[in-house]
């Protein structure tokens, strides 16, 4: 009977155990359906792009340079001074008003002026009416020593006596003509055509000689003096171009070399180089004194290129990710030459390893798995053929999970 009971026994145990191993491999299993399940949904995750997020592995022409820095300033520019001394008149014009070429601005009292015309104007008929008396006296005299009756040396004196009053009459003319300019000079004109950037007198003030009034500017040409070393400048050419940054705006303008100092700089041993910026009729809103800053082009090469931010080093060798059979895929590249796009646009890079029309991801979307699913959500025309199926749940590129 007790051995009964002891098989009876090792039996449950038998049984019990059996029951545990088989929950355990069922657990199992289960787990590793799960996971399958998962890994199949991570596998089948789409990320929409937007036509934006991608751009095309073109043959491109790059422009490489030198960074170039300085203030803006008005090639035709101009004080207005005073050319006479006196009072100020008649100064209506303020900062920022234009002028003209011509144009009156201001006067100086022209009272004593009037009167040293007038002054000098009655010396000159003075000392003409005294020509005219020694004139007939000298044709007197040459009828007497043609006659005999005087000596030839009384007629020498009468001639040296008109030559004299003569002298005197032309001294005169040209003591109304100074007189007559001082007049003209009371009257201050714009010299050129451009705006108003100082005043720097007040009506009713007086002024002296070569005291500024105003100061004109014309914004219609605009240059940037930039400084270069001695190294540098000797890649530099008139005609090569740049693209500028101007403080305050986010505009970038066009500017080309006009022409290179001769020169170098005492001390520092720099070159200046002047560029001419591209201000059609002041309309760019671009002021003088205004501090910009950019890239001199002064080599380019063709080359396929991306945009710099495409390229990504979180690999032990640099690669883009792309777009290929609607999945993002990782493309090891050999990046080249870095530099700016000839018409002005980002930085690029020139690459090795991509087929031209190659559809790169840009950097702003972040790191991608391979394999990830790609939409569109508004291909452009040269990616419609990168349309993804509808099909599978959809995730943003803000939202993706990045790749380990």
């Amino acid at each position: 009977m007790k051995r009964w009971i002891k098989w009876v026994i090792v039996a449950a145990v038998l049984l019990v155990l059996a029951t545990a191993v088989l929950g355990a491999l069922s657990a199992r299993k289960n787990q590793q359906a799960a996971l399958a399940a998962a890994t199949a949904t991570k596998a089948q995750m789409l990320i929409e792009l937007a036509a934006t997020d991608v751009v095309q592995a073109k043959t491109m022409e790059l422009s490489q340079g030198l960074p170039v820095s300085g203030a803006l300033k008005a090639v035709n520019s101009a004080f207005v001074k005073a050319r006479v001394a006196g009072e100020l008149q008649g100064l209506t014009v303020r900062e920022g008003d234009s002028v003209k070429a011509g144009q009156v601005l201001a006067r100086i009292d022209a009272s004593e002026y009037k009167s040293r015309v007038q002054q000098a104007q009655e010396q000159a008929d003075s000392a003409k009416a005294q020509a005219e008396v020694v004139q007939r006296q000298y044709d007197n005299n040459k009828a007497l020593v043609d006659q005999g009756f005087i000596s030839k040396t009384a007629l020498d004196t009468s001639l040296a006596n008109l030559n004299a009053a003569k002298s005197t009459h032309k001294a005169a003319l040209a003591a109304a003509d100074v007189a007559k300019k001082s007049l003209d000079d009371t009257v201050l004109r714009a010299p050129l055509t451009g705006q108003v950037a100082q005043r720097l007198a007040q009506p009713g003030e007086r002024v002296g000689v070569d005291a500024k009034v105003l100061e004109i500017v014309d914004l219609s040409r605009l240059e940037l003096e930039a400084s270069l070393s001695a190294a540098d400048a000797l890649a530099v050419r008139p005609g090569q171009t740049a693209v500028l940054q101007i403080e305050g705006s986010k505009q970038t303008v066009n500017a080309t070399v006009a022409r290179v100092n001769p020169s170098a700089q005492g001390g520092s041993r720099s070159v200046l180089v002047y560029l001419s910026v591209d201000n059609p009729d002041g309309q760019t809103g671009l002021r003088q004194g205004l501090f910009a800053q950019g890239t001199l082009g002064t080599t380019r090469v063709s080359a396929l290129a991306v945009p710099l931010s495409a390229v990504r080093t979180d690999k032990p060798a640099p690669y883009v990710q792309v777009v290929e059979n609607n999945q993002v895929a990782h493309k090891p590249v050999e990046p080249g030459m870095r530099a700016s796009s000839a018409n002005g646009g980002s930085a690029m890079v020139a690459v090795k390893g991509l087929a031209e029309n190659t559809v790169v991801i840009t950097g702003s979307v972040g790191a991608l798995r391979e394999g990830t699913a790609v939409k569109f959500t508004q291909p452009p025309a040269w990616a419609a053929q990168a349309s993804a199926p509808a099909a599978a749940p959809a995730v943003s590129a803000s939202s993706a999970k990045t790749a380990p």
